[in-house]
C-alpha cells in the first residue's frame, strides 16, 4: 500500500489551485511540511511544476476531497492501487547519476580500504562502476590517484547503508576462517609429561658415574702402602 503519493508537489500544486482545503490537509496527504505547502500557495515553491490531479491518476476520491472541504480537521486517505507492479531486479552494473558519477573514484577508494573482504562484483554493484576502474585504485595507477579521498559512498548517496551492510556480511560469510599462527590444542601426553630437570635448573653440573671395583682397588693399594 502506497502512504505517499507518486509525485507529491504536483499533487499538492493542484490541490492548492483547485480545492479550499487547508495547508494542513493538503501536508498531510502529500506528505510534506505544512510551511512548504504555504510556500507553494506563494509561488515561493515548486515553481515551473505543473500539477497533476490525483483523482484522474486513481489516488484520490471525489469524495474525499468533499468531505475534507467541509470538516478542516478532516485527513484524506490515499486510495489503494489495485494493479500490482512486480518488483523487477536489477542486472547490472548500478545507474549513477551524471551529478554523482565524479564522487565514485572517491567512494571506490573508501571501500578498497575499510572492506578490503569485498570482492569487486559486490564494489560494482554498490557504486555502479567497472573493473578495470577499481583495479587501477587498489593499485594507484588511476590518472587522478593523486587527488582521490576516500569517502563513504552511503554518505555520498551511492548506495544505502541497508545495501552497504548487506554485501559487508556476503563477504564475511564467504571469507575463509583464518588460524591463527602457533595457536594449537595440546596433545594428553604433551600435557601430562613431567618434564627433566636440566643442569642448569638444578644449579650444579652432573656427578660423574662412579665404578665401584676402581673404588675397592684404590683403597687395596692405599692400605698395602700403609702396613710396607
Amino acid at each position: 500500500m502506497a502512504s505517499t503519493p507518486l509525485m507529491p508537489k504536483a499533487t499538492a500544486v493542484w490541490l492548492v489551485d483547485n480545492t479550499s482545503l487547508t495547508f494542513e490537509q493538503i501536508a498531510h496527504f502529500c506528505r510534506l511540511h505544512p510551511l512548504e505547502v504555504k510556500a507553494i500557495a506563494d509561488g515561493d515553491a515548486a515553481q515551473g511544476i505543473k500539477g497533476i490531479d490525483p483523482v484522474i491518476g486513481g489516488q484520490l476520491a471525489r469524495d474525499e476531497i468533499e468531505k475534507a472541504e467541509r470538516d478542516p480537521t478532516y485527513r484524506m486517505k490515499i486510495l489503494v492501487s489495485k494493479v500490482r507492479v512486480p518488483e523487477t531486479k536489477r542486472r547490472g552494473p548500478r545507474y549513477t547519476p551524471v551529478s554523482k558519477r565524479q564522487d565514485r573514484p572517491n567512494a571506490i577508494l573508501w571501500l578498497v580500504r575499510n572492506h578490503p573482504e569485498l570482492k569487486d562484483s559486490q564494489i560494482i554493484r554498490l557504486v555502479g562502476t567497472t573493473k578495470p576502474t577499481i583495479e587501477a585504485i587498489r593499485e594507484r595507477t588511476h590518472w587522478n590517484s593523486a587527488n582521490l579521498q576516500p569517502a563513504d559512498p552511503v554518505t555520498l548517496g551511492l548506495c544505502s547503508q541497508l545495501e552497504l551492510d548487506l554485501e559487508v556480511r556476503k563477504a564475511a560469510k564467504n571469507a575463509p576462517a583464518v588460524e591463527e599462527e602457533g595457536a594449537r590444542l595440546l596433545s594428553a601426553e604433551e600435557t601430562t609429561r613431567r618434564p627433566q630437570p636440566s643442569e642448569s635448573d638444578t644449579g650444579h653440573e652432573r656427578e660423574p658415574d662412579i665404578d665401584p671395583d676402581s673404588v675397592f682397588a684404590k683403597l687395596k693399594n692405599l692400605k698395602s702402602s700403609d702396613v710396607t
